[in-house]
């Protein structure tokens, strides 16, 4: 018999809810072809406890238990995955089986204003906006006695996605980026996991568990935040270290209770000062510094981040308080030209100012230092946490591995993948590429290696004459040791390079 999961990929590692039991199976009519490979990595995965190379796509952590447990869903979902056995995998496909399995208090709004959903974690997230009017419901083909849709838009959109090219709403996705760099934009990113960590022992395993260092942070309690498509992942691992470790502390999950909204752009202190009761200024509201308090009569948790490298808050908000703080942040930026903007957006604005991404920069095989994180490390303290012996004995031996900015000046799209050549010679592969709206360049970041087996040292970058490889065509690309955009990190800091009130677009 064969066995289709739904993502079309393997199920493997350690069961969410038994310890010790592994899972290895699932191959999807190719476990003649993977079978030695995931053989090799699941043994490795019960003895050390993870796996030597990258398996994180296999990885049964990867589906949300509301997702396991829903008869649905599965049938659904691996009837699609079936059915697209042979097909041609675009960049940007979306599943049409099975959706709306988790959606936000925002959904519905947005859903009015032309909002074009991708799926993730079994969550609906924001991809972009469509200028038309409302997206309809999916209809999976008229399948599973759903009734089918006489005008279907979000198959229609959907099928526009399907090139290897710019897409024909590449324009509409270059709108939101250019108004979150110039005016102000609101991302719905409430798809986030959102767990607390209290107890006794919560600082004890905050030390061990994170690399920064979270001494400074008053009280014993932690709030995390975590990228929905990783939230299940990351559930797991936490729990699991709790328990091997034996800290005295418990880790609860309020996702579904919450929703998030990030305002970004230069534009944004002025909107949310009208709504927050609270001084949004440098002094009193320093970046990456958060505060309970209230926007438009309701309790939220403003935090003072970026994912897009503007000056801006999240708004993490209680599920009954959402409507109404949106509508008001909606209002109060009326004036100011605020719009909403997707996820491809972020995808677009995050590889602009060089942030990174889980999966695609950061895998379970890259360390900080090789992904240019090492500030993210107390290794200055002697605070021990899990993997600083690792990082020790890398800093002291050389990154023979680095990632490094790639910005081509044909407009040619790329996924990641593409090789990467320096003098000729390949060192290493892609693992994003986007377009960057502002340095208007497309954008690529990947991790090269010394073909001699040498350290990666600044002057091999610097030294080397690389190109990119695009389906057989090969591209000049200039490699950057530091972002391309804003790499003094002033904008994030709300300095611009002329008033929020007049502004234009710089030099970059």
């Amino acid at each position: 018999s064969k066995s289709f999961t739904a993502d079309h990929k393997p199920l493997m590692g350690e069961a969410p809810e038994v310890r010790g039991f592994f899972l290895g199976c699932g191959f999807n009519s190719a476990g003649m072809m993977l079978g030695g490979g995931c053989g090799r990595e699941l043994a490795h995965w019960i003895i050390h406890g993870r796996p030597e190379k990258d398996m994180y796509g296999y990885d049964i952590r990867r589906f949300h238990q509301s997702l396991t447990d829903n008869s649905r869903w599965i049938r659904e979902r691996s009837h699609e995955s079936y059915a697209k056995n042979y097909s041609v995998v675009f960049p940007f496909d979306e599943p049409l089986a099975s959706r709306n399995m988790r959606t936000d208090p925002f959904h519905k709004v947005l859903t009015e204003q032309g909002c074009f959903f991708q799926e993730r974690h079994g969550w609906e997230r924001p991809g972009w906006f469509s200028q038309d009017g409302p997206v309809l419901d999916y209809d999976w083909y008229g399948a599973y006695d759903i009734s089918r849709n006489q005008n279907y838009k979000y198959n229609k959109l959907l099928g526009e996605e399907y090139t290897f090219d710019y897409p024909p709403h590449h324009h509409l996705i270059k709108n939101e980026c250019l108004t979150c760099r110039h005016g102000v934009t609101v991302f719905n990113m409430s798809y986030f996991g959102k767990f607390y960590l209290t107890g006794p022992d919560a600082k004890k395993a905050a030390d061990w568990l994170f690399s920064a260092d979270v001494r400074k942070v008053p009280g014993d309690a932690y709030y995390l935040a975590i990228g929905g498509g990783v939230a299940e992942h990351n559930w797991n691992h936490i729990r699991t270290v709790l328990q091997d470790e034996s800290f005295n502390c418990q880790l609860t999950d309020h996702s579904e209770d919450m929703g998030m909204i990030s305002i970004q752009g230069p534009k944004s202190r002025e909107v949310l000062q009208e709504i927050l009761e609270t001084d949004l200024s440098n002094g009193a509201f320093p970046f990456s510094t958060h505060k309970v308090c209230s926007a438009a009569g309701h309790k939220v948790r403003a935090m003072r981040l970026s994912f897009v490298g503007e000056l801006g808050w999240e708004l993490h908000i209680p599920k009954d308080s959402c409507l109404p703080v949106y509508r008001a942040v909606m209002a109060a930026g009326a004036k100011h030209g605020i719009i909403n903007a997707g996820y491809r957006a972020i995808d677009s604005l995050s590889i602009e100012k060089g942030y990174r991404h889980w999966h695609a920069d950061l895998r379970p095989d890259d360390t900080p230092l090789e992904a240019g994180l090492a500030f993210t490390c107390k290794l200055k303290s002697t605070v021990p946490f899990l993997g600083r012996a690792s990082l020790e004995k890398q800093k002291a031996d050389g990154l023979h591995r680095r990632i490094v900015c790639f910005t081509i000046e044909e407009k040619v799209p790329m996924f990641g993948l593409e090789a990467i050549y320096r003098n000729g010679i390949p060192v290493g592969h892609l693992r994003r590429s986007d377009y960057g709206f502002y340095i208007d360049k497309q954008i690529g970041y990947g991790y090269i290696r010394n073909p001699d087996g040498g350290v990666v040292s600044t002057d091999f970058i610097k030294s080397g004459k690389f190109t990119l490889e695009r389906m057989g065509v090969v591209y000049e690309a200039k490699a950057h040791l530091k972002s391309p955009f804003d790499p003094s990190n002033n904008r994030v800091k709300g300095i611009y390079p002329n008033e929020q009130h007049n502004f234009c677009q710089a030099s970059v």
